[in-house]
């Protein structure tokens, strides 16, 4: 059963596979997207204030995620080609030097957390908003010292979907995420025993189902994950290995982290036009990832089944696997985009928002959702440069796209239009990013993918 289990990346029709490796991530991303939004549901109730706090901290979130994930991406293509190549002592090896650099990471976040909150919101808000500032140091600095709960998350998790296993990686995520949804009315506003706190509520909801779910992927990888030994009898920290691991992981940790400069800059730009539209951006982010979630669960599902196939050296299961990737994601886009253009004002509704963010946030979401119509494809290539081993190229991609050009774009187009001008920066950046990872694409299937037999 288990050599089943192992071999079905190799064998199974590609749609099918790509289905069922991808559909527990897609279904666990969602219930993390509603997670997402009814958390900021909660924390719009308590004021605007709040919501803009949250919104605030976003960057370093995403810089402390773009850690967790990227080094993710290493392991579980390294893992999946070990597997692919038959070398089960390189899988535990693999699988050991990544729970080694993952607590290492965790490190680096709980320093970030207890140094670095307070100046990140100083540089954001400048003069006039301390109340956000108050707020958003009481949220952060938990959710960042308390990160040893989704780190501990993102290996298990990776390790149980390198191996074949997503489904389980839907059970700890959806259980954390669910655990999340419960306990954030609880601790905000007090309900019981439990006395009200507020935003702090908010934080400490989020790292209890962090905790939850990682202990629960742990527990899924001893009892169901045979392919793996998680045993540090003997370890020592491998550098080659590690080094392998950044090697495909390092680019997508840029990746994610320039989204978090990005992210900075842009509420540095519109918080300097109003507070308003910084909260319009905040909720974007918050209704995006309905639709992103699942692109990226399927995105996670398709990389460990091109790297196996790469590993085999199965060039028609590749291209299958990337042309079905290809179908769904664009289906996942479309209803982005529909929604986003025919009910924005529905969907801003659940935050609670004032007439002016209303107005400014209908405009926002009706302009943004014209990138929907291209990012499916750059996500997707990206997955494919990641999964053979030329993350670069994808790293290259989210550099131009975010700071050389949607950045840049941003601050020019405030001057010229103000608040209403300034989201067209998205689609602009969205064109560029299209033109680039078309390139590199050529570059990969003549030096990679031509070479196969």
């Amino acid at each position: 059963m288990e050599k089943v289990q192992q071999n079905k990346m190799g064998v199974m029709p590609e749609g099918k596979l790509l289905i069922n490796m991808s559909l527990p991530m897609m279904i666990s991303m969602l219930v993390q997207a509603c997670y997402n939004i009814v958390d900021s549901i909660f924390v719009s109730r308590i004021s605007e204030e709040a919501f803009t706090a949250v919104s605030l901290a976003f960057p370093l979130q995403t810089l402390m995620i773009a850690i967790a994930a990227g080094t993710g991406v290493g392991v579980n293509a390294l893992v999946s080609r070990a597997l692919g190549e038959q070398d089960r002592e390189r899988v535990n090896k693999v699988a050991m030097n990544g729970l080694f650099v993952y607590f290492l990471s965790y490190i680096l976040i709980a320093i970030i957390g207890f140094t670095l909150v307070k100046p990140f919101y100083a540089m954001q808000t400048g003069a006039g908003q301390e109340k956000i500032m108050e707020l958003g140091v009481e949220y952060l600095q938990i959710v960042l010292i308390f990160a040893f709960g989704i780190y501990a998350q993102f290996i298990f998790e990776r390790l149980l979907q390198a191996t074949g296993r997503a489904f389980f990686t839907m059970i700890s995520q959806s259980i954390g995420a669910i655990i999340n949804i419960i306990l954030d009315p609880i601790f905000i506003f007090g309900l019981g025993p439990v006395p009200k706190m507020g935003i702090r509520g908010a934080a400490i909801a989020t790292v209890i189902g962090q905790i939850c779910a990682g202990i629960i992927a742990f527990t899924w990888n001893k009892m169901k994950n045979h392919d793996i030994d998680l045993s540090f009898k003997g370890f020592k920290p491998d550098i080659v290995v590690i080094g392998d691991i950044y090697k495909i992981g390092f680019p997508s940790i840029i990746m994610q982290s320039i989204g978090s400069i990005m992210t900075a800059g842009m509420n540095v730009i519109l918080m300097d036009l109003s507070q308003t539209a910084a909260a319009v951006f905040g909720a974007y982010f918050k209704l995006q990832s309905f639709f992103f979630m699942p692109l990226f669960g399927m995105n996670n599902g398709m990389i460990p089944i091109v790297a196996f196939n790469y590993g085999a050296r199965n060039k028609k299961r590749m291209m299958n696997t990337l042309k079905y990737g290809y179908m769904l994601s664009f289906f996942f886009m479309i209803i982005g985009f529909i929604g986003f253009v025919v009910f924005p004002d529905k969907l801003l509704l659940i935050f609670k928002p004032s007439a002016h963010m209303m107005e400014i946030g209908v405009k926002a979401l009706r302009i943004i959702a014209f990138h929907y119509l291209i990012a499916w494809y750059c996500i997707i290539t990206g997955s494919m440069f990641q999964a053979v081993g030329k993350a670069v190229y994808s790293m290259y991609v989210s550099v131009a796209r975010q700071l050389v050009v949607l950045l840049p774009a941003a601050y020019i187009l405030s001057k010229i239009g103000g608040v209403d001008l300034i989201w067209w920066s998205f689609p602009i950046a969205e064109i560029m990013s299209m033109c680039i990872t078309t390139i590199c694409f050529i570059r990969v299937k003549k030096k990679v993918l031509d070479k196969i037999q």
